[in-house]
């Protein structure tokens, strides 16, 4: 049997690529496009232009399909408080006395029992808070909702401004 040197450079090339695909999704979690999309607020057409200008990285399966790394993802996620003054940053918090509110985006829910596990994704960092799944289902909690981590004392507590 005699193989084209092109074809068999194309796949080996393409195996390369599935072999770091592979080892970057081990590393962080992976988005398909319209999770992504979702999770930053944006259209899907919006997200795929991103892609096609370079503006995102992301990671081609075997497939030609398009996933973006967590990391990526959170360069772009909620940060419209940073350019207000202190005055106006405060005002669409609730009427706590708790001062130590980080906003940012829900990237994971997992609902297990009574109990549910909620991660915020604030500045490139992660928040775990553990409350009920009570309260999820009250705040109608999803991934990529704006949320705020309201932290006092060893207890966080997730709430909806």
């Amino acid at each position: 049997m005699i193989f084209n040197h092109g074809r068999k450079e194309a796949l080996y090339k393409e195996s390369r690529r599935w072999e770091a695909w592979a080892a970057n999704m081990s590393e962080s979690k992976l988005f398909t496009p319209r999770e992504a999309a979702q999770v930053l607020g944006i259209s899907y057409p919006t997200l795929k232009q991103w892609i096609y200008k370079k503006k995102l990285q992301t990671v081609q399966t075997a497939g030609g399909h398009h996933r973006i790394p967590e990391r990526e993802v959170d360069k772009y996620l909620f940060r419209s408080t940073e350019k207000h003054d202190v005055a106006e940053k405060r005002s669409g918090f609730r009427r706590v006395s708790g001062r130590n509110q980080l906003v940012g985006r829900v990237t994971d829910i997992q609902i297990d029992g009574l109990i549910a596990q909620v991660t915020l994704s604030i500045g490139g960092q992660k928040i775990t808070s553990i409350i009920t799944a009570d309260a999820v289902r009250e705040m109608r909690l999803k991934k990529g909702d704006t949320a705020a981590a309201l932290i006092k004392s060893t207890e966080v507590m997730i709430l909806r401004p």
